[in-house]
């Protein structure tokens, strides 16, 4: 192989390498929560509001399941119901994205891709958790409950709208059908 063959291939791999890895890095300005307890974070979160992105799109009544894998790793089962198509599920894993007591994970839901998942404001009985992506297009506000009070959804806007996320492109999502499958 030629040297100059050596030093592209090189090239490419350092940046495909980078890249991947960017994928899932933490976004400019947010900390992650610090004394994180996985096992408390663990069961049914209802999402409130998120920003909208095509994987989600259409979707109502939406729900994330975590739990705890045999390999450390946390399963995690997102649903939600679209009017004309029904429910649909995709199953993923987390793992922690540096240490195991703080709010940042690193998600995949196919293969080797993983992106960030920075939990960034969460209450001390974790029933409410504040959840962004490796940028600032991906914000999530979860629950353990289907509903929040309003003010619990300006409290919300007001600290994501703070850190600099498009708020007013949130969509508070309908859970209205209650029973999931």
């Amino acid at each position: 192989m030629s040297r100059l063959r050596r030093v592209t291939a090189y090239l490419f791999m350092l940046v495909t390498a980078a890249s991947l890895s960017a994928c899932a890095s933490l976004p400019a300005g947010i900390d992650p929560v610090q004394n994180f307890a996985v096992d408390r974070y663990l069961g049914r979160w209802y999402e409130i509001a998120r920003l909208d992105h095509r994987f989600e799109r259409g979707l109502s009544n939406v729900s994330a399941d975590y739990s705890l894998k045999d390999n450390g790793q946390i399963k995690v089962v997102n649903q939600g119901y679209n009017e004309e198509a029904g429910w649909s599920t995709a199953e993923g894993r987390a793992k922690f994205g540096r240490e195991s007591d703080e709010g940042y994970l690193k998600v995949s839901f196919f293969g080797p891709f993983y992106g960030a998942y920075v939990i960034f404001e969460l209450d001390e009985n974790y029933t409410q958790a504040y959840v962004a992506g490796d940028e600032d297009s991906y914000l999530w506000f979860l629950s353990r409950t289907p509903t929040v009070s309003e003010a619990d959804k300006a409290a919300f806007v007001n600290k994501a709208g703070a850190l600099g996320f498009p708020v007013e492109s949130l969509i508070f999502v309908d859970q209205g059908l209650g029973d999931r499958p």
